[in-house]
């Protein structure tokens, strides 16, 4: 009697908060998956149910987008956990220390990293108010973490887009205009980057700030939900080969368990599905890899859908797919997951302890040393992440030598960095330093190559060995913002790293004129290279501020410069010499619209305006041909899809521009858009054919013969040649990150950086035949054309804004090259 009296009473009381709350769709006034609700409405929705729920729901803002659109998270939990959330969360975070004591599931659900995956932001709303209502008993032993909209900004592009071109009623005809965006699409973020591949390289604003929160949690759980193409079924756990090889069978197999769940409802409803397929568990700057590498069970889970699919859509078999139906799978899986973690909280709690417990890796440490700013870049990636790392001993260590591919030594000092596995983020750090991740399977659906040192373009060895090292949070380098003497001649300084090119940008940008050094020079006992920064009085004498404004610049730089009062060199080119050039003013335009890529040219744009901090004129293709290009002396075409884009009209114009003096910078795919007969002097390499091999094999091999022409995103070994401006403050050798088999000939004259025949990559995947293709091949050079120049960057120094050592290569395009 009395359980069903309190059976009754629990009952009521979850009837009575039913009827307390509104549904999104009585929220909203309209009925949930008949609109795309817009960014704003969503917010004001979550903002409702913390004001109306508040003993269950708090809602937190993180941060605020490039366009100012706040990024929120909701803790949803039972009652007495919400009184007790902080306490909840430090043991919590106690385990990654090894104390045990955590009972409470922690599960983060993510929505919408791709704007135009449009139903994720919506299914948020019913999933939170489905967990305050018929399925609060969930939240009993578990918090609940939720994101409503990682890319606010990218959402609202395509609601607003939708919203603007939509039939009324919808029309369900693919071919309509509501089915096909522009280029200007909503899938990425305001600066065209894909955040759902910015978790580890955080060069966007949306990913450090919700980084920060999520240092704060390290849930046990966290599902990232996307839309793949229309005529997909659902996609969910388990992921596919490759695993990474750090991923322990825990999470392999809660994986599965959550898996079948999905299914159970899935299977209930005649819902179609797959798993094991096409998604797997190998690049780490995923939201499911990364959280798995930080111990949480991380899951991509794809809904049919995407921005073709708007509020209905005709698939291929004749079916229609709506707004409503796509909720209503989302919903599914999300009330799925969290049931799943609350019924195994404990084990959760228990494998999570072992996670950060039980490390036994190859390598112990990393060891780097090289350009003092290139390690603080690097410092400061890791401080975000709250990766610890040190300053070595003097000495010298052994371990793989990441310059030579094998096992060396190397010679350190208290200026080198030491970051070692045995830490809390450890297997982060295995992951993101290892010098080649272990692949299973060679079809994956990323990159395979991202070893830090060599995007930071460090000297690195990896040891066996746990070795000692100095603490130091943040990295310091040792600056100057004192001008030194009020008579000098000039002052000097070095050319080696981005932080060199952004003072530059910086001098240019207050009026102060620069010079640069074509050849290595002496001066007072020291030695300088090639791209060496020279500033004179002379120069900046019409400059009344000139001394303040430079310091201030060193200051805020963290640049030391060395006044001198005299421009007779002991050795090399006198300050008057043609060798000592002046950095001219110039303006850049960069192309937009098809035919480029949206993220090649989002990686241009971020590049200027949030790493360089110098202006860029954005021109579309639209209207390129009234642009009066005289104007500018640098243009850039970013990479893309080409074809017929340069008839020979437009190229003859682009080529009569170049003669007359400008710059062009092709990147990528851009490079066979100029090229053949009626373009430029550079040559693509046809892929060659082997007649002592059969073209006959099986259908079902046929996606496995043709990675043998791929290049999965791998890292090989070039040489270049650092005379060459496009090459100052490089060594003689550069890693580059190689995203595909296109080959070029070598330039007459112009080579700079290019791959001789060690096709080998030195990390990452690629094919036999591949490798054979870029034998001899090009990665950046450059062309002189009448008074102008052609920059060729048939690899991208900018990829995803994280290969750090390919961005004084860019820099060198823009200021160097003339």
């Amino acid at each position: 009697m009395k359980y069903s009296l309190l059976a009754c009473t629990l009952l009521f009381f979850t009837i009575s908060i039913a009827q307390e709350l509104k549904s999104p769709s009585e929220f909203l006034g309209y009925e949930l998956g008949t609109q795309f609700t817009r960014h704003h409405e969503v917010v004001d929705y979550y903002q409702y149910l913390a004001e109306t729920a508040s003993n269950r729901v708090q809602l937190v803002e993180y941060g605020k987008t490039n366009e100012r659109r706040p990024l929120l998270l909701a803790y949803v939990s039972a009652a007495a956990n919400m009184q007790n959330l902080e306490n909840i969360r430090e043991a919590h975070l106690k385990s990654t220390q090894g104390q045990s004591g955590a009972d409470k599931a922690i599960v983060w659900l993510s929505y919408n990293v791709h704007g135009n995956e449009s139903v994720s932001m919506e299914a948020s709303m019913q999933t939170i108010y489905a967990l305050l209502t018929e399925k609060s008993a969930y939240l009993d032993n578990t918090v609940v973490i939720i994101d409503p909209c990682i890319n606010p900004d990218g959402r609202d592009r395509y609601a607003n887009w939708y919203n603007q071109y939509k039939n009324t009623p919808f029309n369900t005809d693919p071919n309509s205009k509501e089915h096909h965006e522009g280029w200007w699409n909503g899938r990425s973020n305001h600066y065209m980057f894909d955040l759902n591949r910015d978790w580890a390289w955080l060069t966007q604003v949306e990913s450090r700030h919700r980084l920060k929160k999520y240092n704060q949690w390290l849930p046990h759980v966290h599902a990232d939900f996307h839309e793949q193409g229309i005529n997909n079924p659902y996609f969910f756990a388990p992921a596919a080969e490759p695993y990474h090889e750090v991923i322990t069978d825990f999470q392999r197999d809660f994986q599965v368990t959550i898996g079948k769940n999905h299914a159970k409802y899935f299977d209930a409803q005649g819902w179609f599905y797959f798993t094991k397929e096409v998604f797997d568990l190998f690049y780490p700057s995923y939201g499911d890899t990364y959280p798995t590498y930080n111990g949480a069970i991380g899951m991509t889970y794809e809904q049919g859908g995407g921005g073709r699919a708007g509020l209905g859509v005709i698939t291929r078999i004749g079916d229609t797919l709506t707004l409503k139906d796509r909720i209503a799978h989302h919903l599914t899986t999300g009330l799925s997951t969290v049931e799943i973690a609350a019924k195994n909280a404990a084990k959760l709690n228990e494998e999570f302890l072992k996670f950060h417990t039980s490390k036994n890796y190859k390598y112990k440490s990393y060891v780097l040393k090289g350009d003092a700013d290139r390690l603080k870049a690097l410092s400061e990636l890791l401080d975000q992440h709250e990766i610890q790392y040190g300053t070595a001993n003097n000495g010298t260590i052994k371990g793989f030598n990441y310059a030579t591919g094998r096992n060396g030594s190397m010679r350190v000092s208290d200026q080198s960095m030491v970051v070692s596995t045995d830490q809390t983020k450890g297997t982060l750090v295995k992951v993101l330093f290892e010098p080649d991740a272990k692949l299973s399977d060679s079809l994956t659906y990323d990159i395979t190559a991202w070893s830090l040192p060599y995007a930071y373009g460090l000297e690195a060895v990896a040891s066996e060995t746990r070795l000692p090292s100095n603490p130091m949070t943040p990295w310091k380098v040792h600056t100057s913002g004192d001008t030194g003497e009020a008579d000098a001649y000039a002052f000097l300084t070095d050319w080696s790293s981005m932080n060199d090119a952004r003072f530059l940008a910086d001098l240019l940008q207050r009026g102060i004129r620069v010079r640069y050094a074509q050849k290595p020079f002496t001066l007072d006992g020291r030695s300088y290279e090639r791209g060496s920064l020279i500033i004179t009085k002379a120069d900046n004498k019409g400059n009344a501020n000139f001394l303040a404004d430079l310091g201030a610049c060193a200051e805020r730089h963290s640049k030391s410069l060395t006044a001198t009062t005299t421009g007779f060199v002991e050795q090399g080119k006198d300050f008057g010499s043609s060798y000592v050039e002046m950095v001219p003013k110039i303006k850049v335009a960069v192309l937009a619209g098809n035919p480029t890529s949206t993220y090649r040219f989002g990686e241009i744009w971020h590049f200027f305006e949030k790493q360089l901090h110098y202006p860029l004129t954005v021109v579309d293709s639209d209207y390129m041909n009234q642009v009066d290009f005289s104007n500018y002396q640098i243009l850039i075409l970013p990479g893309g899809w080409y074809g017929n884009f340069f008839d020979k009209d437009k190229l003859a114009e682009l080529k009569k521009w170049v003669a007359n003096g400008g710059k062009l910078i092709a990147m990528g795919g851009a490079i066979k858009g100029i090229d053949g007969e009626d373009g430029f002097g550079i040559t693509l390499r046809e892929m060659g054919k082997d007649s002592t091999e059969t073209a006959i094999y099986p259908y079902d091999e046929g996606q496995r013969e043709r990675i043998k022409s791929a290049i999965t995103g791998a890292v090989f070994k070039a040489k270049v040649d650092n005379t060459h401006p496009l090459a100052y403050g490089y060594p003689n050798t550069y890693f580059t990150l190689k995203l595909g088999n296109d080959a070029f000939e070598y330039l007459d004259g112009g080579t700079v950086a290019y791959i001789e025949n060690d096709t080998v990559p030195i990390s990452g995947f690629a094919g036999s035949k591949a490798q054979k293709q870029i034998g001899e091949s090009l990665i950046f050079g450059v062309e002189q054309h009448g008074q102008g120049q052609v920059v060729y960057m048939v690899d991208n120094p900018l990829f995803r804004g994280f290969w750090e050592n390919g961005k004084l290569f860019f820099a060198n395009a823009i200021f160097m090259v003339d």
